[in-house]
């Protein structure tokens, strides 16, 4: 099985961005992102483009048993035209559940899950730097355990 980076950097047509894709991915989902040129209409490009990325979606998704969704990037803003939002089951204790009751008090959030992804967005804008050492070190590990013996 290929690696999905280089799936989608043969699959898209060359001609639709100005630049080579972005994917990033998990374990649930696929984010393609592209640059269009300053005279190509985001709206005009997601109509014109959705029968071959709806294709392209439907052959990653049966490989890599994730959802795809589709993004561009222009003039430095990212419109996202699909996205998935996956449910993350948590236990907080009475002083976690104090921080996200306050959110919402605040008019933050409507609901504990929205204060919830209120934090998590938060900690990503300010702390990328870490995290992205955090990435780095686990995929360090991860080489390292593939490398090593088999049972």
């Amino acid at each position: 099985m290929t690696d999905p980076v280089a799936f989608f950097r043969e699959a898209i047509p060359t001609e639709w961005f100005s630049a080579p894709v972005d994917v990033t991915f998990d374990r649930d989902e696929i984010l393609v992102a592209g640059c269009l040129g300053p005279e190509i209409d985001p709206v005009e490009f997601r109509e014109r483009s959705r029968p071959h990325r709806v294709r392209i979606a439907d052959q990653a998704e049966a490989r890599y048993l994730r959802k795809v969704s589709w993004a561009v990037r222009q003039n430095g803003t990212e419109v996202r035209f699909t996205t998935v939002s996956v449910p993350v089951m948590t236990r907080l204790r009475i002083d976690e559940r104090t921080v996200l009751d306050a959110l919402i008090d605040g008019g933050i959030a409507r609901t504990r899950s929205e204060a919830l992804s209120w934090c998590v967005r938060l900690v990503g804008q300010h702390q990328r730097e870490w995290l992205a050492e955090l990435l780095a070190a686990t995929e360090a590990v991860r080489t390292v355990r593939e490398r090593g013996p088999r049972l």
